[in-house]
This record gives C-alpha cells, sequence and structure tokens, in this order.
C-alpha cells in the first residue's frame, strides 16, 4: 500500500510518516499544502491521500477542496481526512458525494497506530470510516434527535457504528450481540427511518448519512 500525506505541520505529517512505514505501510511522499499535494498524487499514484482539512495559504478548507478534486480526477483514490477540531460538515458532505475509500479521523485519534493503521488499510480497500465523535456530534443534533426519536436505544447505538461504516461482524464484536441479532435491528432501524435496505455497505452509510443531513 502507498500513501501520500499532506499536513502544514512538519512534526505531524514526519510522525504519520514513521508510525506508517513501521507499520509496513509506503509512505511516498510529504506535502505541506494543497497544491503540492495534488503534484505529488499526479506523480505517485497512491493508494490513499491523508489530508489534513485546513492548511496554507488561508488555514480554512484548503485540504477538503483538495480531496474533492482529487476524488473526481480519480475516483479509485482513497481519500482520509483529519481535523483539529470537529467539522462534520466537510465530511459529511464528501461522504455523501462519494463514501466509497473514504475516512475522516480527528488528529487526536491518529496517535493511535492501531486505529490509524485500520483506518488506512479500510479507506484503500474502499470502505468507509467516520470518525465516532464525529457520528455523535452528527447525532446530538437536535433535529436529528427528533428524527430518531422512534428509534429504541440500542437501535440508535447501532445506527451510530452503521455510521461510523463498521460492518455487521464489527457491530457484533463491539455491543456483544450475535449477527442475527444486528440483523434484526438493521432491518428495523431501516424500516423505522423509511430507508430502503442495501446490500452495499457503502451505501447503507450514503443513507445514513442522508438522513443525519438536517
Amino acid at each position: 500500500m502507498r500513501v501520500v500525506i499532506a499536513d502544514d505541520s512538519v512534526l505531524l505529517r514526519e510522525g504519520l510518516a514513521r508510525l506508517l512505514a513501521e507499520a509496513g505501510i509506503e509512505v511516498c511522499a510529504l506535502t505541506g499544502d494543497a497544491e503540492t499535494l495534488e503534484q505529488a498524487v499526479a506523480e505517485h499514484s497512491p493508494d490513499v491521500a491523508v489530508i489534513d482539512i485546513r492548511m496554507p495559504p488561508t488555514y480554512t478548507h484548503e485540504g477538503a477542496r483538495a480531496a474533492t478534486r482529487l476524488r473526481e480526477r480519480d475516483p479509485r483514490l482513497g481519500i482520509l481526512l483529519l481535523s483539529q477540531s470537529l467539522e462534520s460538515q466537510y465530511a459529511a458532505d464528501l461522504a455523501r458525494r462519494s463514501p466509497r475509500g473514504f475516512g475522516y479521523l480527528l488528529k487526536d485519534r491518529v496517535v493511535d497506530v492501531a486505529t490509524l493503521v485500520d483506518t488506512i488499510t479500510r479507506v484503500s480497500t474502499g470502505g468507509t470510516v467516520l470518525d465516532p465523535d464525529v457520528v455523535s456530534h452528527l447525532l446530538g443534533r437536535q433535529t436529528t434527535r427528533n428524527r430518531l426519536a422512534v428509534l429504541s436505544e440500542r437501535e440508535r447505538q447501532v445506527l451510530a457504528l452503521m455510521a461510523q461504516g463498521r460492518s455487521n461482524q464489527a457491530i457484533c464484536r463491539q455491543l456483544t450481540l450475535t449477527p442475527k441479532t444486528i440483523e434484526s435491528h438493521i432491518t428495523s432501524i431501516l424500516t423505522k427511518l423509511d430507508l430502503p435496505p442495501q446490500s452495499d455497505d457503502h451505501r447503507r452509510v450514503l443513507a445514513v448519512l442522508a438522513f443525519l443531513n438536517p
């Protein structure tokens, strides 16, 4: 697996590169702004681009916009967005447009090597990964809480894990429930929220995010 890292913090990008190298992941380029990121992706054709949302020159959303352009050029490129603070709007918007091979983590989460490597691996193989804090924020909004009133507490727990991109098996492990029970909960959630069942996990995440959108 080959990765490009884009972050204006030299310390963070060098640290991430070292962690990934120790995990057997090839880091083929390190960049500090959106322009050189796009050049590096064009030159190295990585499997995943790890991108800070806020980068020079304005430190607003250059990274997110660059991610959108990169995905438009190559839908197969995995995108992992990183952010220092909770910016669920950009994560949700990008995930809705193209959930396959997309991830979003808060930077506090990447210090956990296992989480970082697992997320990059899942994104590289087309998975969708959303930071649990982002999902909690989406689920905590007033409009969303009103919509979720029809769900039981357990169904809300399952929905949160679905929105993180977790497979049925992963949800089973997290909640210590049987696959049959999880399938029953998911069917109930989709029925109550009037979301058509989908066999494709990415479409399932897309449906959940569409529902959470105010």
